[in-house]
């Protein structure tokens, strides 16, 4: 009996290795999706210090609601539902709101992360507007804890 088990198990154990295989490519070669700025306030070709949109601008609650679509598309897949890493990427809520977090975001966002050659994370700027990606900042300072 245990040799007419050794077949079946042997190919749902190849079956989950391909699933596995498929699952962890899959999470490489991301190409961020497009996000619909509309309500926010243009703030054209030159990069902000800071976040534009957090409270009390009057963007801010729209800012928001925009951030958290766009992070859900574009972020969470490496740093995790809702902000919280499951220790692939950073924890984007551990970064603080002002201008040390905004520093580090701004400069993540334009320059992406390589490391020996791999691509840890794309230069999102060159396919994201500002707008956007500050709004992902503005949703990501109301997931903010502190460690």
């Amino acid at each position: 009996m245990a040799k007419h088990l050794k077949l079946p198990a042997l190919a749902l154990s190849t079956l989950l290795a391909g699933v596995l295989a498929a699952q962890v490519q899959a999470h490489g070669n991301v190409t961020p999706q497009a996000v619909d700025t509309t309500g926010l306030t243009p703030l054209g070709a030159e990069w902000a210090d800071t976040n534009p949109y957090r409270d009390p601008s009057p963007d801010f609650d729209r800012a928001v609601e925009i951030g958290a679509s766009a992070y859900n598309q574009n972020c969470a897949r490496c740093h995790g539902l809702e902000a919280i890493s499951g220790g692939i990427a950073p924890d984007l809520r551990l970064l603080t709101p002002d201008f040390d977090g905004d520093e580090w975001f701004k400069y993540r966002v334009i320059n992406g992360a390589v490391r020996d050659g791999a691509v840890y994370m794309p230069k999102m700027a060159d396919t994201l507007s500002q707008e956007a990606l500050w709004a992902i900042r503005t949703y990501l300072d109301t997931r903010h804890v502190e460690e």
